[in-house]
């Protein structure tokens, strides 16, 4: 069992040029972590919060690739810091996770069990290879992790949960869903989900919540090259995302109506997909011109914003917020350390900044204005599916498709380009694949809401 030990100090010169995050003592089996540093005027001071963080994972990070199997933190470890050692402790190799472990606190155990459980599931979603997780298989899972942590505050009987397969629906008008995954052998669906724990019928719906689960993205004839195309079973990290939201602030007391809403499908080429070209007319009297059908996830989550829209009696509720990986502009614009958040609403967004910003998580606020929407227009159309001005902003021009299937859409909706739910390469502090980023400050936006 190694030790991992705290200093209130710098990193000793000694180890400096070895490993600036820790240092290892075999004899004593330890590892000591430095949470010191020398400011301008040479006197030590205390690591920022971001700081200690980021150490924190690559502690974690350095445990799990060392040869040592168990590890104990100690006890002035803080749920934020161990949190975050257990965000770099994760491993997504399924076949190699139970190969070490290490023991927390208990001062903070109920606390990071809760977290750090809902954490765990989003992230081994989104890592689960697209052979087995279908759009259905998906839409099962989700309906599991709410159940069981509705079941864990005595709420299993506030979830109601509504399924449309393949057969159902064009009968109930989600044509994108249907559109884009009519061309693959694992047929899409649509999951409504709805969280009530006043178990009042006539209850308002105060938040929807909206994901894109595209279990796996070819590009569809619009062909994506194999280097992009072979980490797309992440592009369901939206729905990932939403649902693991709605779990934890389940878990954490939410006490308001909310509906979850995923758009389950995958993107495949077949005799049977969708063609550049094809026009899709929706219900709510837009019609949309596929120009290029790797731009799908906006598609398939106009179903979904059109029926969040209408959820709450009938009328839209106060707020919307979607998360998609819907596209590679939003990734251009802030990399993969951010999210990016779109919305016409801005004290909403400066609310959600003020929560990431106590949660540590990047969010970052990408332009979007009314202009952005007579981008997309088409000759042929109401809307095509991507920019028609040249060099437009594509994560911009995304979101203002989106927007006509919003009911009101310049106030109470926030769109999330979820630009960090993946890591293909992984660093120093996280591992590759899922981040799990995001969760923490949505969920904590959602039970907090008013």
């Amino acid at each position: 069992m190694v030790q991992i030990k705290v200093v209130k100090a710098p990193v000793p010169e000694y180890a400096q040029g070895v490993n600036p995050v820790l240092t290892l003592n075999e004899q004593e089996q330890s590892y000591t972590v430095y949470v010191g540093k020398k400011n301008a005027q040479g006197e030590v001071e205390k690591l920022s919060v971001d700081e200690r963080i980021d150490l924190f994972q690559r502690l974690g990070r350095t445990c799990r690739q060392s040869n040592f199997k168990e590890f104990t933190l100690p006890e002035e470890f803080c749920l934020r810091a161990t949190l975050a050692f257990a965000q770099g402790f994760y491993d997504p190799r399924f076949d190699k996770r139970d190969e070490k472990s290490f023991t927390i606190p208990e001062s903070v155990r109920a606390d990071f069990e809760r977290v750090n459980g809902h954490m765990t599931f989003l992230r081994d979603l989104i890592n689960e290879h697209a052979e087995s997780l279908t759009p259905e298989k998906l839409a099962e899972k989700a309906v599991a992790r709410l159940k069981e942590s509705a079941t864990s505050v005595g709420k299993e009987s506030a979830l109601t949960v509504n399924l449309t397969n393949f057969d159902q629906l064009l009968s109930h008008g989600f044509v994108g869903v249907h559109t884009v995954g009519r061309g693959s052998v694992n047929k899409p669906c649509l999951l409504e989900v709805d969280f009530n724990p006043s178990g009042n019928a006539e209850e308002p719906v105060v938040v929807a919540l909206v994901g894109k689960g595209i279990t796996f993205d070819t590009g569809g004839y619009s062909l994506k090259p194999s280097d992009s195309m072979s980490t797309m079973r992440s592009d369901m990290g939206g729905a990932a995302l939403m649902t693991a939201t709605l779990a934890l602030a389940i878990a954490s007391g939410l006490d308001k109506r909310v509906k979850l809403f995923l758009s389950c499908a995958e993107n495949m080429v077949s005799s049977n997909a969708f063609r550049l070209g094809d026009i899709i007319s929706y219900p709510n009297g837009v019609t949309a011109s596929v120009d290029n059908t790797d731009a799908e996830g906006r598609l398939v989550l106009a179903d979904a914003l059109i029926l969040a829209s209408s959820c709450n009696n009938g009328v839209r509720p106060e707020l919307i917020i979607d998360a998609a990986t819907l596209t590679g502009a939003a990734k251009v614009a802030v990399g993969t350390d951010y999210h990016s958040l779109l919305s016409f609403d801005t004290e909403l967004v400066n609310k959600l900044l003020a929560t990431a910003e106590l949660t540590r998580e990047l969010f970052w606020r990408l332009p979007f204005a009314e202009f952005h929407r007579q981008q997309i227009t088409s000759p042929y159309a109401t809307i095509s599916n991507t920019g028609s001005v040249v060099q437009s902003a594509g994560a911009s021009t995304a979101a203002a498709f989106l927007s006509y299937f919003v009911t009101d859409y310049q106030k109470g909706w926030l769109h999330i380009d979820a630009s960090s739910t993946f890591n293909r390469r992984g660093g120093a502090n996280l591992a590759f694949g899922a981040t799990g980023k995001g969760l923490q400050t949505l969920a904590k936006f959602l039970v907090e809401y008013k």
